[in-house]
């Protein structure tokens, strides 16, 4: 009986704690300026050479372009080391300095479709067309880093 108090008393302290936190943006902590796009991906049993192949003539390619022109600030993938737990095994992360650098440009997009080219937009449709066959996309997210002062 000693135990059920005791476990009632310490989740109503936990929970009345989050309840009166007062910590305010901008006083208490900062939004930082940078965005990161965040694709979580599932890629299936002894496929990530072939999607990583995929992903080098097209993602990275293009992520490579865009950080020439300064349209991102840099892209990077991550694995995870235990590839069959949880619902993806593979981070896509693209940092941008700004959420403005996400809006709509006809200059960005010309600039870069003119190195892009029709070739490599070509080769693109093929190839992209191939991964559903070996991986599923889990999720789609957009951070801001939070610094707490």
């Amino acid at each position: 009986m000693k135990s059920i108090k005791l476990f009632i008393t310490l989740t109503l302290v936990m929970f009345t704690s989050v309840a009166f936190a007062d910590y305010e943006v901008y006083k208490d902590y900062d939004l930082g300026e940078g965005v990161s796009s965040v694709t979580t991906v599932r890629v299936d049993a002894n496929m990530m050479d072939v999607y990583l192949e995929g992903l080098g003539e097209t993602w990275v390619t293009a992520n490579k372009i865009a950080k020439d022109l300064g349209q991102i600030k840099d892209w990077h993938i991550y694995a995870s080391e235990l590839p069959q737990s949880g619902d993806f095994n593979l981070l896509l992360v693209v940092n941008f300095n700004s959420g403005a650098d996400l809006e709509p440009s006809k200059e960005r997009y010309q600039a870069f479709m003119k190195k892009w080219g029709e070739e490599q937009q070509k080769k693109t449709r093929e190839l992209v067309k191939t991964y559903p066959d070996v991986r599923e996309i889990t999720g789609e997210y957009r951070l801001r880093e939070i610094l707490l002062k």
